[in-house]
């Protein structure tokens, strides 16, 4: 049975961290296509699972449209789920109602495993921002696997090594390179990507109001114009 330590989950999920070191093999930039995390080896592993279960509801397909919240921020998880298309954005919401996006989540990405191994209610909101569709894994069927299945065990913690280096990193690269540099890697996903991210969502991932985005947003345009 996989055991997550206490710290690994504060580092994760706290927004609050502040790091001042680097992480062990940080090469001192992020690329564009780390701002959407995957995971193609969870999601050939699902889907092998999912073709090969015995008993059909243990696994089932989901379909979210775009606006639509797989997990909700305070509530119970229903169902472990795993990204099979589309891109959903991970985000907590303060107090005073701001919203603050951890990342962008695309296909292979799990979510709600944490909370289910812990037996909590979730500790952030999941939303699509474009058609999502997900394997849908039943509580008692991901809790069985976890205890039998080396291959899942190995996997969850690959994310969760993952996710401590993305967090870390993401937090050294913001307090290296401007808000525009890092407006301009949100753009060209957006782009590479296909979809619309709204300045509402690009500020809430930058961590900055849409008054100072919209002062990035100028000075990136009029630099692109002098091109």
């Amino acid at each position: 049975m996989v055991v997550i330590p206490e710290f690994i989950l504060f580092l994760y999920y706290s927004k609050k961290c502040k790091f001042r070191c680097r992480p062990w093999g940080w090469q001192g930039h992020l690329s564009r296509n780390d701002m959407l995390r995957t995971n193609q080896s969870f999601l050939t592993y699902m889907q092998q699972l999912y073709e090969t279960q015995q008993r059909k509801e243990d696994i089932i397909r989901k379909t979210f449209v775009k606006g639509k919240k797989l997990l909700m921020q305070h509530d119970k998880v229903s169902r472990v789920m795993l990204l099979k298309e589309g891109i959903a954005k991970c985000f907590f919401t303060e107090e005073n109602d701001k919203d603050y996006i951890v990342e962008f989540l695309g296909k292979g990405e799990i979510v709600g495993e944490i909370e289910s191994i812990r037996g909590t209610t979730c500790l952030c909101t999941i939303e699509a921002i474009t058609n999502v569709e997900v394997y849908a894994l039943s509580l008692s069927y991901f809790s069985a696997l976890i205890k039998t299945d080396l291959k899942l065990n190995n996997l969850l913690l690959d994310v969760f090594a993952q996710r401590i280096v993305h967090t870390s990193s993401r937090a050294s690269y913001q307090q290296l390179y401007t808000i525009e540099h890092s407006l301009s890697r949100l753009l060209a996903l957006q782009a590479q990507q296909a979809v619309a991210i709204t300045k509402e969502d690009m500020a809430a991932y930058l961590g900055v109001t849409i008054r100072s985005l919209n002062r990035a947003l100028k000075t990136v345009q009029e630099n692109d114009g002098h091109r």
